[in-house]
């Protein structure tokens, strides 16, 4: 049996690191098969030699995180823990921990992933940024942010947030109300997002002197949207020719953000996805970014990482076994 102890600096380090109820360090007991015992003022991990070189380094990513102001949520501990396994946890500390804008309630938002940093990163630098991952990584939120953060410090003077309204096992005419209260919740996320860092009443206001516009995809045709931050979401359901439509939209000043996920295409013939056919065309073009988010990237519930691998995992198979 071997032991490694990591020095914690003070009560409230400490604290931080244990959780509620000694939550993170169970995390930790129970990914690595180590013992764990805080004595004075360091946490002593008993186990195998491997076992507690890597619990140690998930605590040394932990503190990382704490430097940067980023709170040790399960999610973070559970990334801690899948880095230091891969023995990259020295990596966390590039992630700064920046705000990006401040939810209505004063809860900060800021990237939690090294991933979710380098899309942040690439949507300042880029006109156009592609951001490519599973379900729970952030993708449709943080642009959302970053549309709030562009508005709010007058880089632009609208958002615009689209999506197809493809049906997925439902059809429209089935569903209640008038053309908008058909097409209302797949625009769902969106509006849940723009709530969240805005509040109802701000965006109530902001929707009535039209400096946000929350539409289906099809309504942007015909269009030049110029000053504008423009969301294109569940861009994996769009064709080639609507994506094309969408992204020459894009007028003076203004900034573009496509979100998708390429395990969830909804068409009929899933080969002719207008995001697949972009990510193909436009790789390498000047101005351009595209950003790929891993299910290490997922910061809803941990079950939600573990369901996005084994789907991963099933595709795989079945291309392997395909004749």
């Amino acid at each position: 049996m071997a032991e490694k102890a990591v020095e914690l600096d003070s009560v409230e380090q400490a604290a931080a690191v244990f959780g509620s109820a000694d939550q993170n360090i169970h995390l930790l007991e129970r990914a690595f098969h180590v013992v764990a015992l805080y004595r004075g003022n360091a946490l002593k991990f008993t186990g195998e030699e491997a076992d507690v070189e890597a619990a140690a380094h998930a605590v040394d990513g932990m503190l990382t995180m704490l430097k940067s102001r980023i709170p040790l949520e399960e999610q973070t501990v559970r990334y801690c823990i899948g880095l230091a396994r891969g023995g990259e946890e020295n990596r966390l500390r590039e992630l700064t921990g920046e705000f990006v804008a401040v939810s209505a309630k004063g809860r900060p938002i800021r990237p939690k992933t090294l991933g979710q940093q380098a899309y942040l990163a690439a949507i300042r630098q880029h006109a156009v940024t592609f951001g490519v991952g599973p379900a729970g990584t952030g993708k449709t939120y943080l642009a959302v942010a970053m549309a709030v953060r562009a508005f709010k410090s007058k880089e632009v003077s609208r958002i615009v947030l689209t999506r197809p309204a493809v049906e997925a096992g439902e059809k429209l005419g089935f569903l209640p109300g008038d053309l908008q209260n058909k097409v209302d919740p797949y625009l769902r996320p969106l509006y849940d997002g723009l709530f969240d860092l805005l509040g109802a009443e701000a965006y109530q206001r902001m929707v009535e002197k039209q400096q946000i516009e929350v539409a289906p995809l099809a309504y942007m045709r015909g269009r030049t949207l110029d000053d504008a931050f423009i969301i294109l979401d569940e861009a994996q359901n769009t064709t080639p020719e609507q994506m094309k439509m969408f992204l020459t939209r894009m007028g003076t000043g203004s900034r573009v953000v496509v979100t998708g996920d390429v395990t969830q295409i909804d068409l009929p013939n899933k080969a002719s996805s207008g995001l697949l056919d972009a990510l193909r065309v436009l790789d390498g073009i000047e101005g351009i970014a595209q950003v790929r988010l891993t299910e290490k990237d997922v910061v809803r519930h941990p079950l939600v990482q573990r369901i996005v691998r084994a789907y991963e995992q099933a595709a795989a198979k079945k291309e392997t076994t395909r004749p």
